[in-house]
């Protein structure tokens, strides 16, 4: 089952291959702030092939001795990819490293100390090199211009499809595991349910596009009569200049990062978000986390779960936009290698989706 998603842009469907393997795609991580060069802890720059984060604690577990709860990385990384990212282990676990990390697939590329360890989150961003093939000169140059206009405009922030297994449905298992109230057991159940978190807000976000592009794409008495709203509402969406609507009661927080408010003037908010100063955020429902108020809130509340309080629950970005757009198109091979950054939790699947118009995901 496919999650139907809304895209953003309304150009025709472009042609070509993706594959996630070691040679087609690259990520390097941009971490959160520079070693101190100092302190009880040993930073590792990894360069990985062939291997997840979590096999890569697990190796590096082995080969010192330390507990897997002892190994600091900020965010997860695919297995199917050639990808550099931050580890961090206590100093005194160093000489052991040395030792006994034998694997082709780990290359330590720099080393540096640090006061404290490596925490989850503790990343700016991912910069992506991804070589797509098949691909003909006219699709490149198109794919190059509305690439570089998705990097001025933004484009919304779905979860990729990675995050709901190999058959697309692991959300549902996160459901039942969710409204059952039991506390999770393990890292298993807990990435189950935070697929079903990642699926409501993939849902809320593709109706906010929908609605979006309805407003964009009608005069005012069609999209009236399409959305069913008061005309003195539709006449002020209209009026945003930017492609993603706000409401009323919208949580918007500074961009890239900041302290989370609300829209109580859409006029105003709306300027700041054209600005790329700020951005809306959807909900990752929970036990603690703030719902959007009033008109945002009525938008929001099918795509919330009250009763999932197993885990804390968030808020993320709905737009975002990339950073760093380059493509370089080799007409012999018909390849095109595209390299961009986005930020920290971002899926580089979703921008080529954007662009593509089609599902990344290979059929099984």
């Amino acid at each position: 089952m496919n999650h139907i998603k809304t895209y953003a842009y309304t150009h025709s469907p472009l042609h070509f291959d993706f594959k996630q393997t070691v040679e087609r795609f690259f990520v390097e991580e941009i971490p959160l702030y520079t070693p101190s060069n100092s302190g009880n802890y040993l930073y590792l720059k990894i360069q990985k092939t062939d291997m997840s984060t979590w096999k890569l604690v697990s190796v590096i577990s082995k080969a010192t001795g330390l507990q897997e709860r002892d190994i600091g990385y900020a965010g997860l990384k695919d297995k199917n990819a050639t990808t550099i990212q931050y580890i961090s282990i206590p100093k005194q676990a160093e000489k052991e490293l040395n030792k006994n990390l034998t694997t082709e697939k780990i290359e330590i590329l720099e080393r540096n100390y640090n006061k404290a360890p490596i925490k989850i989150g503790h990343l700016k961003g991912n910069r992506f090199s991804i070589i797509l093939h098949n691909i003909n000169d006219k699709d490149a140059k198109f794919f190059n211009t509305t690439a570089l206009m998705m990097q001025s405009k933004g484009i919304p922030n779905y979860y990729g499809y990675q995050r709901f297994g190999e058959d697309s449905r692991s959300y549902l298992q996160g459901k039942e595991i969710a409204q059952s109230g039991k506390r999770l057991k393990g890292s298993k159940e807990k990435l189950l349910v935070s697929a079903y978190q990642s699926y409501l807000f993939n849902r809320w976000l593709s109706e906010r596009v929908k609605l979006s592009t309805i407003i964009s794409a009608n005069n005012i008495p069609q999209a009236t009569k399409k959305l069913d709203y008061p005309e003195a509402l539709i006449k002020v969406l209209a009026k945003q200049e930017q492609f993603f609507k706000l409401f009323i009661g919208d949580a918007i927080t500074p961009y890239p990062y900041g302290k989370e408010t609300y829209v109580k003037d859409m006029h105003q908010s709306s300027l700041a978000f054209s600005q790329k100063k700020i951005s809306p955020t959807g909900l990752l429902c929970g036990a603690n986390v703030e719902r959007s108020k009033s008109d945002a809130y009525y938008l929001e509340e099918p795509y919330d779960d009250t009763e999932l309080n197993a885990l804390k629950g968030d808020r993320r970005f709905a737009w975002i936009w990339p950073k760093e757009v380059n493509t370089v198109y080799n007409p012999d091979n018909k390849k095109l290698t595209v390299e961009f950054y986005l930020p920290k939790g971002s899926y580089a699947t979703t921008f080529l989706e954007e662009i593509g118009k089609f599902s990344l995901k290979e059929k099984r």
